[in-house]
């Protein structure tokens, strides 16, 4: 187990990144801000503008573009497989830059003490593929986004 800022990053098996991170904020509207345009592009791609294109629903489909401040895109895409609203999205997950890298991704959202606990665990292929993310910049760029997405949600509560 590490910490990276508020996020906590775990390794539960040898193919899956586990981060951990608390919201001052109802679980409904933290499961609102991961399933609704208007909220994920002010957070998911850390806060930098971000395409939006989202059908949530089980069978749907996502694509988000970050335009980042280094002057690159950088896109990702998904289906979403499960839905449990507010508890729980079982998704893919594919950067663009890298296809055929598939990944499924498990969000929970619990509610403890008041907060909302939102641990995102993502399986990968194989241990190559979760060590390639890891050393990415993966979960620099997941404490970046939850912090913007904990900066959104001051502003609607």
């Amino acid at each position: 187990m590490s910490q990276l800022g508020d996020v906590v990053v775990e390794l539960p098996s040898d193919h899956e990144i586990s981060l951990t991170r608390s919201f001052d904020a109802p679980r409904d509207l933290v499961f609102a801000a991961h399933t609704q345009a208007e909220h994920l592009k002010r957070w998911w791609g850390r806060g930098n503008p971000l395409d939006v294109e989202i059908d949530f629903r089980e069978g749907g489909r996502y694509r988000f573009v970050e335009h980042a401040q280094d002057g690159n895109d950088y896109a990702f895409r998904g289906e979403f497989r499960e839905i449990v609203v507010p508890e729980r999205i079982v998704q893919t997950f594919e950067f663009e830059g890298m296809p055929g890298h598939v990944a499924v991704e498990t969000l929970v959202f619990a509610e403890q003490d008041g907060r909302t606990v939102v641990t995102g665990t993502t399986r990968f292929d194989t241990t190559g593929e979760r060590d390639g993310m890891l050393d990415s910049g993966m979960s620099q760029g997941a404490a970046e986004s939850y912090a913007a997405l904990d900066r959104h949600l001051a502003t609607l509560l």
